[in-house]
């Protein structure tokens, strides 16, 4: 299983943001190609997901939070 870190996950999200286009919704883990997101260990998941948003509220204010889906998944959207 590949070892990695969630701040690591999230340099790497944040390079995916930049092929989004307006108005996409998203969540964290759209931005990982393939099944490579479920081979991430669980924890590093979650604390990805909290540091994602985190970074969303304070450095980007060109994407929305928008409430979470079924799976308790955050969602954003590219304004």
């Amino acid at each position: 299983m590949e070892q990695i870190t969630a701040n690591e996950l999230l340099a790497e999200a944040i390079i995916e943001l930049g092929k989004l286009q307006t108005g996409e919704a998203f969540i964290v883990k759209d931005l990982f190609q393939g099944i490579r997101w479920n081979r991430f260990p669980r924890n590093e998941r979650i604390l990805l997901g909290t540091l994602f948003l985190n970074y969303v509220k304070t450095e980007r204010p060109d994407i929305e939070p928008t409430g979470k889906n079924g799976a308790n998944q955050q969602k954003y959207t590219m304004k």
